[in-house]
């Protein structure tokens, strides 16, 4: 992923790392005053109760020399702790400012997930490299995935028992107005946001000035109150990602959404693909080229089973650290047709905005593997 650049760009880079560098130094001085406090104090040969409530209020002095409240320094300190004391690679970066406090931040939040010492050093050998060429976006989500595969076992555990959590939940507020929410799965979840997405977009009748927003709130209602209005619901349309072994029960494992929003264990996909209530495509991408489906096209555009698979291939748009749902992109060629090919490793996910970019020359666009 690249973009167009002149020389003097080369100078944010600098302050960037220079700040990281500072942050670094900002979070290593607030330990270092952190440790010397808490030796000196547990030195101190006071009350086991004075000891207690002296090494409490050392967040207290910390906050009031630099602006932050205890709060803030208590989890600061907690994620550089974990960071510091088990990555040290990403401690590394940190310090000479290759990554920045909130990429430490993500990666300390990751880390206190894992419950194996040998997934943590996995992570350590791993999450810099990544870290350093990707935007925190993009690295909360490679976390996250990481999370799930290599402790696959614990992670559906944990999912099982939220599941067991869902419930629903109203609240009446000010001005006749209330709020309804549900914990739900997460494909059951993104099956009922992608209904109403569908359905709140269609063509309105002439003199419905309501707003999308309104209708799916209109929409949402008329399904929980009507039997007769909840029969036109339109099927969801949702891309999800599964390992064949996983699928196939040999090993545990999460079908994870195509924009890496969600994930949920594959035994719950499987169990809707058993239901035979749905209807699954299989992506097949050439070994070789990353060619999806394998197949040219001659014309422009891209059929609609090629534009479904990229989609569900890419998941987001392919623009520098956008996060844009691939279902909401044109499909663009990244060699501009006709000199290059309407083919699944020529064509990807732009969001508008970065489709623009790319038509004035200044997005150098490429999809990712």
């Amino acid at each position: 992923m690249a973009t167009a650049t002149a020389a003097p760009i080369d100078v944010l880079g600098d302050v960037m790392r220079e700040r990281a560098r500072a942050e670094a130094r900002e979070v290593v001085a607030m330990l270092h005053f952190r440790d010397v406090e808490s030796a000196r104090i547990d030195n101190s040969g006071e009350s086991p109760m004075r000891r207690l409530v002296e090494r409490g209020a050392i967040a207290l002095a910390i906050g009031e020399a630099m602006g932050f409240s205890e709060g803030q320094v208590q989890h600061r300190l907690s994620f550089a702790d974990t960071v510091r004391d088990q990555s040290p690679t990403t401690w590394e970066a940190f310090v000479e400012g290759r990554i920045d406090l909130a990429r430490v931040r993500e990666i300390g939040h990751a880390i206190d997930q894992l419950k194996r010492t040998e997934s943590v050093h996995r992570l350590d050998a791993r999450v810099v490299e990544f870290a350093e060429t990707h935007t925190v976006a993009e690295l909360r989500d490679w976390l996250k995935r990481f999370v799930r595969r290599v402790e696959a076992d614990l992670a559906i555990e944990r999912a099982e028992a939220e599941l067991a959590n869902r419930h629903v939940t109203t609240r009446h507020e000010d001005d006749s107005t209330g709020f309804l929410g549900a914990r739900l799965a997460s494909h059951e979840l993104a099956a009922i946001a992608d209904r109403l997405r569908r359905e709140a977009r269609r063509p309105a009748d002439p003199g419905d000035e309501r707003t999308v927003a309104q209708r799916e709130a209109d929409l949402l209602v008329a399904w929980l109150l009507d039997d007769e209005a909840a029969a036109g619901v339109v099927d969801a349309n949702i891309g999800v990602t599964v390992d064949a072994d996983v699928l196939a029960g040999a090993n545990p494992g999460f079908a994870e959404s195509t924009d890496g929003s969600w994930a949920v264990p594959a035994e719950w996909i499987a169990a809707v693909i058993a239901s035979g209530s749905t209807f699954w495509h299989r992506i097949l991408i050439d070994p070789v080229t990353d060619d999806v489906l394998a197949h040219e096209y001659l014309g422009r555009f891209a059929p609609d089973v090629l534009a479904v698979a990229l989609r569900f291939l890419h998941g987001t748009c392919q623009g520098p650290g956008c996060m844009v749902p691939a279902e909401r992109c044109d499909i663009d060629h990244r060699v501009p047709w006709p000199h290059g090919p309407t083919r699944g490793d020529n064509l990807g996910p732009l969001c508008r905005r970065h489709h623009g970019y790319k038509g004035h020359g200044l997005l150098r666009w490429t999809t990712q593997p």
